[in-house]
């Protein structure tokens, strides 16, 4: 199991934070229940106005997550299902998505989740999707690491100039 080892994440006081979730459109079954379990995340942690966007794929999703930062969220969401096939195109999604969100996060400094899923089969994904009978909830767990961290990081004083 994948989430073996994963850390229990305690997050307070983060109601304020203003957080986007971004969602690739691929794979229904699959992003609804990433998206829902997004969605129960900031319920429980008392973040009721999250902003939602649907992007056409996981590819998308960089470019969107880098407009949303620069727009004053202090959390961005990002999720997607990308399932192997035939021929090398999963590998070239996976790692320009990978990338793309890793420099979004970095170059702005605001926290990017990272819900996207990068299976061999259309099970793997569903196991992975939070609904039921599955064994992780990748947009749960995305919403979690992305808010924790956007609250470790206000809780940074500014330097001295």
């Amino acid at each position: 199991m994948s989430g073996k080892g994963a850390p229990e994440l305690s997050v307070r006081n983060a109601s304020d934070l203003r957080v986007a979730v971004i969602a690739a459109q691929w794979h229904d079954k699959v992003m609804d229940g990433l998206v829902e379990g997004a969605l129960r995340a900031l319920r429980e942690l008392g973040i009721d106005e999250p902003t939602l966007l649907r992007v056409p794929g996981s590819f998308e999703l960089p470019v969107a997550a880098k407009v949303l930062a620069g727009r004053g969220y202090d959390a961005i969401v990002a999720l997607g299902v990308v399932i192997r096939g035939g021929t090398p195109h999963f590998d070239y999604v996976c790692q320009g998505v990978t990338q793309g969100l890793t420099q979004v996060s970095v170059e702005t400094g605001v926290p990017v989740g990272f819900g996207v899923l990068t299976c061999d089969t259309e099970e793997q994904a569903l196991d992975r999707a939070g609904l039921e009978g599955s064994s992780e909830d990748k947009g749960h767990e995305a919403v979690t690491a992305a808010v924790a961290t956007a609250a470790t990081l206000r809780s940074v004083s500014e330097p001295w100039h």
